[in-house]
């Protein structure tokens, strides 16, 4: 479905709730500072909606107008919005911030395509359909911070699997070398997906978090499928 027919089918007055901001290489910029990446977009005007609307500013009181200024210093970075929005006339805004944070609305099926573009105090600026709507350099800054963001130790062999108390410590051996992490709730911890070329794999969401993945089930040794078919 085209997106003119997405938003076509929003009623009215759901249309700047629900609206979608798609960023690619004709509206934005990404940029890159002290290892941070950031965005210069030139997007069309919208109206204000409720939620972005500025809360007013708690008064302080004298004791704490003093205590306040002497973290000026200290806070000011801090007190920058996370989003500078200027008008730039004919129906025009500019938006930049400074630090961006990249969030896969499909994370194991469409890691490229639909990721989602947050500001520092993780509000939605807009979102990627896909990398590939970005030429280079910005396509690699988005990747790089994709990957270290979602960084996925492929398993290549399970070692053991031993379980106490709902829960299963595993030990596997990765690219990197042998691991250990510990799984609650084991069955709801592994995902089965399949890859864009037919292939069964596997990702593995460990207690803290972390994930990993087995990129060909089939291509497991005997002994290492047997300790994870009990889960699929």
């Amino acid at each position: 479905m085209s997106e003119e027919k997405i938003n076509s089918a929003v009623p009215n007055e759901l249309r700047g709730i629900v609206d979608i901001v798609y960023l690619n290489r004709d509206n934005c910029k990404i940029t890159e500072k002290n290892g941070f990446i950031g965005l210069r977009a030139v997007l069309d005007k919208r109206e204000e909606s409720l939620f972005d609307e500025e809360k007013p500013e708690k008064e302080s009181k004298p004791d704490e107008k003093a205590e306040n200024s002497e973290r000026d210093g200290k806070d000011e970075k801090k007190d920058r919005p996370a989003v500078v929005t200027t008008d730039l006339g004919d129906g025009k805004v500019e938006k930049l911030a400074e630090r961006i944070f990249l969030s896969r609305a499909f994370p194991f099926d469409m890691p490229f395509e639909y990721i989602s573009v947050l500001d520092r105090d993780k509000k939605e600026i807009g979102l990627i359909r896909a990398l590939d709507d970005f030429d280079e350099p910005d396509r690699s800054m988005l990747l790089h911070e994709l990957e270290a963001k979602y960084y996925t130790p492929v398993i290549r062999r399970i070692i053991s699997v031993k379980e106490r108390y709902g829960f299963s410590y595993w030990k596997c051996e990765c690219e990197f070398g042998e691991t250990s992490f510990t799984l609650k709730d084991t069955f709801r911890s592994i995902i089965k997906a399949s890859s864009p070329d037919g292939k069964e794999r596997a990702f593995i969401i460990d207690v803290d978090g972390n994930r990993y993945e087995i990129p060909d089930m089939e291509a497991l040794d005997r002994h290492s499928y047997k300790k994870i078919e009990l889960y699929l």
